[in-house]
């Protein structure tokens, strides 16, 4: 048989106003440690906020001790709504601005990126003089436009979209192999070029003095040379290995190079990311022997990485490839697999022709 009554409304009938009270003070006690457990804020969909306020505009005054899902001012501003009542969009009783001149103030503001004052001399410029510098800043704050600091201060990300073309990233990364001298560490130096995510990787040494860094980047400079995109900043962290002799030799043939803040490895996150995927991938799963057998294995893993490893920022294709002609479908014949790094990698391509 279906229960006509809650529970808790058979509860609420049978008890006293002293008991009542008691049991309300423990439901807002238990919604709190409920609502502890949220992160944020509780957006509520348009049937729940429905029930909300069929059940709370009865309560009347009695609301603002109760509700604790918004703060009684939005429930106030709910009841408005629904009724079709709106505050005075302008209660100082001004005048709106004509339409014409408010989207002017905001395709200027989007466009420049220019602050309130600035904003207010381009019109100014045009002979627009009926508007104030607090009519710009109440325009934009409506259409939520932020204020112009905010807008034109330069950010990492601007940068390295605005560069990204001739922005290349350095840093090195090492690896623990056995030698007849022991285990060494041997140190590889990696370029990567932010848009396409090609990567160039140095020989490697035991002893990355200034003359093997400087060696590497004057090959680095030899394997670009003629590019459409040739590399114009390169950026790399603070360590002691990019000497001066370093940056010296980027910079005589038109090469930039910007030093990243100390402790932010995110800054050059890309670099970071290509050596943990070289690790995990690859050296990891062998035990290295000398600085020849990990120049093989990097040199391997590095033309496997260009050519034919998919990429999630280059359409899922390799850094340097060609748009393949687009197929429905693909019988397994026209299909060959290449191996890498002694089989450890794999990729498919079609056939040739």
């Amino acid at each position: 048989m279906t229960k006509i009554f809650h529970p808790l409304l058979a509860l609420i009938a049978s008890v006293t106003d002293s008991e009542l009270a008691r049991y309300v003070q423990f439901l807002k006690e238990e919604n709190k440690i409920l609502r502890s457990r949220v992160n944020g804020h509780v957006h509520t969909k348009p049937e729940e906020r429905s029930r909300l306020l069929e059940l709370g505009k009865e309560l009347g005054r009695a609301i603002e001790e109760l509700i604790t899902i918004v703060s009684p001012k939005t429930f106030y501003r709910w009841i408005r709504e629904r009724d079709g009542r709106k505050r005075k969009s302008n209660p100082k009783g001004g005048q709106r601005k004509p339409k014409e001149l408010r989207e002017l103030v905001i395709q200027i503001a989007q466009t420049t990126g220019f602050g309130y004052t600035r904003i207010l001399g381009e019109l100014r410029k045009l002979g627009i003089k009926k508007i104030s510098r607090q009519t710009i800043r109440n325009i934009l704050k409506e259409e939520g436009i932020a204020p112009g600091p905010d807008r034109t201060s330069d950010s990492w990300t601007k940068f390295v979209e605005r560069h990204r073309e001739t922005l290349w990233a350095c840093d090195f990364f090492s690896v623990k192999a056995v030698t007849p001298r022991g285990f060494r560490d041997l140190y590889v130096l990696v370029w990567l070029c932010v848009s396409s995510r090609e990567v160039i990787v140095s020989t490697s040494t035991e002893h990355p003095n200034s003359a093997w860094v400087t060696e590497q980047a004057e090959r680095f400079l030899s394997e670009t040379k003629g590019r459409e995109q040739s590399p114009v900043i390169v950026m790399h962290d603070r360590d002691t290995k990019f000497t001066k002799e370093f940056a010296e030799a980027l910079q005589s043939q038109g090469v930039r190079t910007n030093a990243l803040p100390k402790a932010s490895p995110n800054l050059n996150g890309r670099c970071e990311r290509f050596i943990e995927t070289i690790k995990l991938e690859c050296l990891q799963k062998f035990i290295v022997f000398g600085k020849r057998h990990l120049d093989y294995l990097v040199s391997e893993f590095v033309d496997y990485y260009n050519h034919h490893r998919s990429h999630m920022e280059r359409d899922h294709l390799p850094p340097v490839r060609e748009e393949p002609d687009e197929v429905e479908s693909i019988s397994l014949d026209e299909i060959g697999v290449n191996s890498f790094v002694g089989g450890l990698v794999k990729a498919y391509q079609r056939k040739a022709g």
